[in-house]
């Protein structure tokens, strides 16, 4: 499970653009993602979740992610490897979404 709430920090994140977004916020979405009806979380689990995966990842001069200055705001780090990766992983799977709406069957139905 800590995985999928990885890869939905750093959707959130690549989302957020250059002007990145505050360790709050991404709690909340990660939260609204990650929170149904038959498997509640708890979204202070969620919260300290997020916060030490930023904390974890924002060591050193090539991390992953990267505080903007202001205090508790962070977005990826665009001169990180690991960044550069993920990017081109995001836009092959938005490739992919592209490709299957424009499978779909587009004529009218009679019912």
């Amino acid at each position: 499970m800590a995985s999928n709430y990885d890869n939905t920090i750093l959707k959130v994140l690549a989302e957020a653009g250059h002007s990145g977004m505050s360790v709050q916020k991404v709690a909340r979405h990660v939260f609204n993602a990650s929170n149904s009806f038959f498997e509640p979380v708890s979204y202070e689990d969620i919260r300290r979740y997020v916060q030490q995966y930023v904390l974890r990842n924002s060591k050193g001069t090539d991390a992953l992610l990267l505080n903007i200055g202001q205090r508790g705001i962070y977005k990826i780090n665009p001169n990180s490897a690991q960044s550069q990766q993920l990017m081109l992983m995001f836009s092959d799977d938005e490739d992919e979404e592209a490709e299957k709406r424009n499978d779909e069957d587009q004529s009218l139905s009679l019912f």
